[in-house]
Order: C-alpha cells, then sequence, then structure tokens
C-alpha cells in the first residue's frame, strides 16, 4: 500500500544547535525510506525567522515536521513552541520536542503549549538513531500530514 507522503519529499526543520545531535538525526534520516529533506537551525531566533521565511530564510520551504530541542540559545524551545502554537499560520505543524531535559515543568510547559510529543533523547549512540527512526516511521510513514 502506497502512504500518502510518499507521494511528495517530507520536509523536517530540525532546531538543534549540538552539532553531534545534528550530525546523527542528519545520518540516522540519509537512511530513511522516505524521501525526506532536513533544514537545520541553530538558535530559536533562526527556526523563527524560518518559520516567518524572514532574512536569510526569505525562501523557506514550511516544514511538515519541527523537531525542537529546548535547551537553544536566543529563544529557548519552549518559548519557540509557544510563539509556533500561538500563530495560526504556524500552529499545525506537528512539532516534536527532542530534548536532553527530563524536567517535568519542561515537559508539562511543552505539552500545555500544544506540543505534538515530547522525546527525552537516549543518551548511547545506536538508541538515539533508533529513536530518530520510530520518528520517521510514525510521523513520516504511518500519520498523514496536513498539506
Amino acid at each position: 500500500m502506497m502512504n500518502v507522503r510518499s507521494l511528495k519529499l517530507a520536509h523536517i526543520l530540525l532546531v538543534e544547535d549540538n552539532e553531534g545531535d545534528i550530525l546523527l538525526t542528519l545520518d540516522a534520516f540519509e537512511e530513511s525510506k522516505v524521501d525526506i529533506k532536513v533544514s537545520v537551525v541553530r538558535n530559536g531566533q533562526e527556526a523563527l525567522d524560518f518559520l516567518n521565511k524572514e532574512g536569510e530564510f526569505a525562501d523557506a520551504q514550511r516544514p511538515d515536521l519541527i523537531l525542537l530541542d529546548i535547551n537553544i540559545p536566543i529563544y529557548n524551545g519552549l518559548e519557540v513552541l509557544e510563539k509556533i502554537k500561538n500563530d495560526q499560520s504556524l500552529k499545525r505543524i506537528p512539532v516534536i520536542m527532542l530534548t536532553t531535559s527530563s524536567n517535568q515543568k519542561d515537559v508539562e510547559s511543552a505539552y500545555k503549549n500544544y506540543c505534538n510529543s515530547y522525546i527525552k533523547k537516549p543518551l548511547e549512540m545506536d538508541d538515539f538513531l533508533a529513536a530518530i527512526k520510530k520518528i520517521e516511521e510514525f510521523w513520516l510513514q504511518l500519520t498523514i500530514l496536513s498539506a
């Protein structure tokens, strides 16, 4: 059975400032069964500029899915999430918090601001790669995302 997603390139916005995590995430998606484009921004301001097509991101393509770390500079991930979910033109984009924080206040704040999922980054490389594969399987193969 052909998934609707296979008809178009899936676009993920990765909001992450840790170079190691960026490389691991990109490596995991390179082996994907789905055609995926990953755009990377490294702080909260760049994320908002990308989503609002401002400055150097004037030609940015709207992502189908956002992977958002909490611990990023300028605006933290929770602030970015709040801005996304309070913006009529952005709030339908699924946001997955992918972070090292297991602080219950962070988890509650993320869900209070309508994140779609909260995933604590696994510490072991193999576990991290497996988590990215599960994100891909659920969000890009099983789920039908809004066009």
